[in-house]
């Protein structure tokens, strides 16, 4: 029961928190409509669209959008330091891939995965306080949100698989 309880708060914050980072907001096309700039979009435009499709579908009140913005801000600012050493691990992999360098190669993914798991932990908490923000009814819709979209990344990863 716990876990499927810790299951249903992850996934439907999950939802609901990608949506609050923080950046400068530029109108973008609904989803759906053709936007040949959308490619050219920053990925701080694509979050704050997300945000604001995600915020707009579970109906979140002021209080509740500017309650999760600082949340998942925090937790953005919580995480840079270990994007940015996953950033230059990254590179440093690359180097050792194209050097052949399979000593290097196992201790720098070695390393990396430590640096994951936290960032895993600090979304976690981030969608969990923001999952905790949401009514029974905006909890109910997030949970299918997230479900709908596990789905259609299982078709994709299926037509990916068929296609290799």
């Amino acid at each position: 029961m716990k876990k499927n309880s810790i299951r249903v708060a992850v996934l439907g914050a999950l939802a609901a928190g990608a949506m609050f980072a923080q950046s400068n907001s530029t109108q973008l096309a609904p989803r759906g409509e053709q936007n040949p700039g959308w490619k050219q979009a920053t990925p701080a435009q694509r979050r704050a669209h997300r945000a604001e499709r995600m915020a707009n579908y579970l109906n979140l009140t002021p209080e509740q959008r500017a309650q999760a913005k600082i949340v998942m801000g925090t937790a953005r600012e919580q995480a840079k330091p270990l994007r940015e050493q996953l950033k230059s691990d990254h590179l440093a992999l690359r180097n050792a891939i194209k050097a052949g360098d399979d000593a290097q190669i196992n201790r720098i993914t070695k390393a990396e995965a430590p640096l994951i798991a936290q960032l895993s932990a600090i979304r976690a908490h981030a969608f969990e306080k923001v999952y905790a923000s949401l009514t029974p009814e905006q909890k109910t819709k997030a949970d299918t949100m997230r479900q709908n979209f596990m789905s259609h990344r299982r078709v994709h990863e299926r037509r990916m698989q068929t296609n290799s």
